[in-house]
């Protein structure tokens, strides 16, 4: 999907926000990832050499949008328990990925990350240790967590659909060609709990997140 230019010359001052924004909508809609610097001129109705003066490269756009992505992630409180606030975080953190799909890719890629994204770790980092993890255990944890909701975030992405009733279909299909085939372990799980109604796979990712944090909880002061 690509994103009109605006024909429109822009009247108003053009700010570091606004490019921003631009290009974080225009990624998100096109699915494409980083726009290119003259696209995104066109959709601000400005010349390409205007984005200059805010970035200097389509490098530093990208720390940028990055940056703006960690902004949107809930960060534990001073003092806060470390099991819940890593719970949240967690969470938050899955929603700002589907919300920006072509985020999943950058997060922790960027040589410069930008302020928001120093908090954020630097945040996570404190309520660990806050919480009894030694630094390593910390390091660990941090670790975990993110691969297991990166993971799921691009699993989640990948998978042939998104409703209850595009599972059905799709579960149908797999069914079907199991027909003649002796597999009673896929069979079982079809009919036992993804054609059950009221099944969610994106709860998969509670119990996954539940399995992680009690694990941690048991590990986090043994780590020297």
């Amino acid at each position: 999907m690509t994103t009109e230019p605006d024909p429109t010359p822009r009247r108003t001052p053009l700010t570091k926000a606004a490019v921003l924004g631009a290009a974080v909508d225009m990624a998100d809609r096109s699915g494409a990832g980083v726009p290119s610097m003259r696209n995104l001129a066109d959709r601000l109705g400005v010349k390409a050499m205007a984005l200059y003066h805010h970035f200097r490269n389509k490098e530093a756009l990208t720390d940028g949008m990055t940056d703006l992505v960690f902004a949107e992630i809930e960060l534990p409180a001073d003092g806060a328990d470390w099991h819940p606030a890593m719970r949240d975080r967690a969470r938050s953190l899955r929603e700002a990925l589907r919300r920006h799909p072509w985020a999943s890719a950058l997060m922790d890629s960027r040589a410069q990350p930008g302020p928001a994204t120093l908090r954020h770790h630097d945040a996570v980092i404190g309520c660990l240790r806050g919480g009894g993890f030694t630094v390593a255990g910390a390091a660990h944890a941090f670790a975990l967590i993110d691969a297991y909701v990166y993971g799921f975030a691009l699993q989640e992405r990948s998978l042939p659909f998104e409703t209850v009733d595009d599972l059905e279909g799709v579960a149908e299909g797999i069914m079907q060609s199991m027909a003649d085939a002796h597999l009673p372990h896929l069979a079982e799980m079809f009919t036992e709990l993804a054609l059950k109604p009221g099944y969610d796979y994106g709860e998969e990712f509670e119990v996954g997140l539940d399995l992680i944090l009690d694990g941690l909880a048991r590990r986090r002061t043994d780590w020297r």
